[in-house]
Formats: C-alpha cells, structure tokens, sequence
C-alpha cells in the first residue's frame, strides 16, 4: 500500500483503490463498468440498506454467528453514515448489474473498511473484517435488495408523502369553508353548466385527496412482510433458525413499522407485486393531481381574457419579455413531476414482469424509480401548499358574473315548463342577448315571484 492507493482483491484478480476512499474492489469494478447516468443512489435508499446491515449485525452478534466485537464495530459504522458520514462514498451508478449486486457490494465494502477504521486497522484487510464474511453474513442481494426496496419506500412514505398529504389535505379543507358561500358557474365538457359552490370544489378535492391517502397505505401494507433471511435464492442458506424473525423485528423497531418475515420467502424475492401495486396507487394519485392542477390554473386563468374566478399566489415573474406578468408555476411544476411519476409507473411495470425463476433482475430500477416516486411527489404536494393552496383568494363578484349569466340557469326550469320549452329559452337567450327571466317573463311562462324562488342562486 502506496500513500496514494492500497491493493485489493477480489476473485477476478487485483486492482489499485484510492487510499482515501471506503469503497473497495467491487465497487470500483462497478464504476468502470456503469458510466451510464451518473444518476447515484437516493439517500434514503442508503438507508434503508444500512438499516439492514445494522440490523443483520445486531441478529447474527446475538446468535454467536459473528464474533460480538465485530458486531458492535459495523453497528457503529452503520449508525455514522445514518447520520449523514460517508454519504459520497455510495458511488454506484443507479443503471448497474442485474438485482443490485453491485450497490449492495458498495454499502458492504464501505461498512467493512469503516469497521477496520473503528477497530485500528488499515482499510482494505479484509482477512480481518470482510464485506461477504462479516457484514454480509447470512445475507444474499437477492434478500436484501428486495428487503430494502420495502424498507426505503416505507420511510420515504413516512417522512415525506404522508405528511404532504395530510398538509394539502388541510390546506384544501380550509379553502372549502371560506369559499363555501360563494357561487359559480359550473362547467361540464367546457361549457356553461349548472352553477356550484366555490367551496363545494374544493370540498370534493379534499375528499380525493384523502380517498387517495387510504389507497396508498392500503396498498403500502405489502411492503411490511419481508424476505430478509431468504439468502440465496429464497433458501435460507447459511443463517440461523432465528435469524430471519429477529432482523424483522428489529427493522420493525428502527423505522417503527410493524414489519414481520414473508410467508414465503422464495415467493418475496421473486414477486416485485408490492412495488408495482404501489407504484399503481402513486400513479392514481398522479392522474388526479394533474387534473387539480389543470384545474386551478383554468380557474385562475386571465387576468383579463380567462376565467379568474380566483387568484393563486404569485410566487415568481412570469415572463423573460413581458412585463407584469404572472403565471401559475406551482401547478404547472405539479403536472410535470405526476408526468415523471406515469412514467415511472410504466418503467416499473416493465421491469416487474422481466425477471426469471428465482430472482427478478431489474430490481435497482425499481428502488429508484419507486422511492423517488414518492418523494417527489410528497415533495411538490408539499411545496404546492405552502406556495398555492394556502394562499388562493376568490374573485367572488366575478364568480357571481358568471353564475348568473350562465344559460345553464334553465336547467332549473325544467321541472315548471318542460325540458324543450326550457330549451326554447335558451337558444332564444343566446340569439337575443336578453337574459333568461325577461324571456320567460314575456312570454308568461312562469309568474315573477315562481321565477325569483326557481332561479334563486343561494338557494
């Protein structure tokens, strides 16, 4: 060993490592071979795969399958970078080998050289402490990666979707009480409907909100059967009778989720069902925020030659040449992240039917696509209530402008002079100009005290 590099070695022969770097063989092997997207694991990703790691330690020290110093050593190790050490050492590219082999080795190797820091030795003597003998005692990627994919999608839930949700959800329920005195025209394929209450709106995005936030921990509930202990192939090869109980209990006590091992564990390691049925509620959840968002800027639209039946916030200028102008980029950046996310969803439903026998393949696609799913979009539900849906005011008069020339207002008549007489009235509205109580007025179709009650708008 150099000043500069150490030697390693691995089953494919020897490489020089960079003295100062934590990572080791495998994974500079990997950062050769996958110069793809520069795109470097999520951090919560990394957690949850040191939450692992923490865990098998802690299970195998208890169980005499690793020595209790070594133990104590990689827990640690483990506890440093889950508090934020070591972070730029997790240098595999998202587009790797098959099944996560390679970002799995990288969070061995990089444990393992720490564990030779803590205990006084040098970095890369691996006779003493291993990344496969030691901190991956009793472990496979083909359990840990699908271990962890639940474990990182359950804390990216927990930390950022699930309070952005209940945010939003607030935020929008607020908005419903203040705005639920206020009449507007209602509009169905575009065109003038019956009117409706502002607040009734928002009452309804509320309830879709918090209908999707149920869909999501439902289908979240998957996630807390593991496969950890399957090792090779879902077999259990090489760990103790305990040992698959134990990591789940205490991965459940870490993230505070009540996780227990899988029925099967073969079957956890093949099936990417969770994933994909989780990725199907985001994706909903997507569909009907894009509607939301369109939804807000038509309402906002103008200020002169739209609808602005309410004003969002103005958060930024609008335009590089047009001076004055404002537009609404909280939910046009909404739109574009539930695109993301669609995409996402498909990406994973490709690559959950692409794995073969004993294990699916495509896995670190899958970790990325799904934990970032959730936290981007928990991230702009968030910045959409802090920066939009708190901040929204109503152009009352103007919302009651519409209301009241909306020629949907016949629509009320029916029940007094018959569908087509109604219609009647209405393309004579259109073609004249003269509002819809002068023409049945005129034509003594309904008495003027009938017509206050029927065209009554508050009522």
């Amino acid at each position: 060993m150099s000043n500069n590099y150490r030697t390693e070695q691995d089953s494919m022969g020897s490489k020089q490592i960079p003295a100062n770097v934590y990572y080791g063989i495998q994974t500079l092997r990997a950062t050769e071979n996958f110069p793809i997207s520069g795109i470097k694991p999520l951090a919560t990703y990394v957690d949850a795969c040191v939450l692992i790691k923490k865990a098998t330690a802690i299970a195998n020290g208890e169980l005499d399958c690793i020595n209790q110093d070594i133990s104590q050593a990689i827990v640690q190790a483990a506890d440093e970078i889950l508090a934020g050490q070591l972070r730029d050492q997790f240098v595999v590219d998202v587009y790797q080998a098959g099944a996560g082999t390679s970002h799995h080795m990288n969070v061995n190797e990089v444990l393992a050289n720490r564990v030779l820091e803590i205990i006084g030795d040098e970095k890369g003597n691996y006779k003493r402490i291993s990344p496969n003998d030691h901190v991956n005692y009793g472990q496979s990627t083909n359990d840990v990666i699908p271990t962890a994919i639940r474990v990182g999608s359950l804390l990216a839930l927990e930390r950022t979707l699930y309070p952005a949700l209940t945010k939003a959800i607030a935020a929008i329920a607020q908005k419903a009480t203040e705005f639920q005195d206020i009449v507007r025209s209602g509009r169905t394929h575009m065109q003038d409907a019956v009117p409706v209450r502002l607040g009734e709106g928002f009452r309804a995005w509320e309830t879709i909100l918090r209908e999707h936030h149920q869909r999501i921990i439902t289908a979240a509930a998957d996630l807390h059967n593991l496969g950890l202990g399957g090792s090779a192939t879902g077999t259990g090869l090489n760990t103790h009778p305990q040992y698959r109980q134990r990591v789940a209990q205490l991965l459940g006590e870490f993230i505070q989720q009540p996780l227990q091992p899988a029925p099967h564990l073969m079957a956890a390691m093949q099936s990417m069902s969770p994933f994909v049925n989780v990725s199907g509620s985001l994706r909903n959840l997507a569909q009907d925020l894009v509607k939301i968002s369109h939804d807000l800027r038509l309402m906002d639209s103008g200020p002169q030659t739209g609808f602005k039946e309410i004003q969002l916030p103005a958060v930024q200028p609008g335009s590089s040449i047009m001076p004055g102008k404002y537009n609404p980029v909280m939910a046009e950046m909404t739109s574009m992240v539930c695109f993301q996310v669609m995409g996402y969803d498909t990406a994973i439903a490709f690559a959950a039917q692409a794995g073969q026998l004993e294990l699916n393949v495509m896995m670190p696609l899958i970790a990325y696509d799904l934990i970032h799913s959730i936290e981007i979009l928990g991230n702009t539900i968030d910045s959409l209530s802090e920066r939009c849906l708190t901040g929204i005011s109503a152009r009352r008069d103007r919302c009651l402008a519409y209301a009241e020339s909306s020629l949907a207002l016949v629509t009320a008549l029916n029940p007094h002079i018959g569908y087509l007489q109604a219609a009647d009235v209405a393309r004579m509205s259109l073609e004249t100009g003269q509002s819809i109580r002068a023409i049945v007025l005129e034509a003594g179709l309904m008495s003027e005290e009938q017509l206050a009650t029927v065209l009554d708008l508050e009522k």
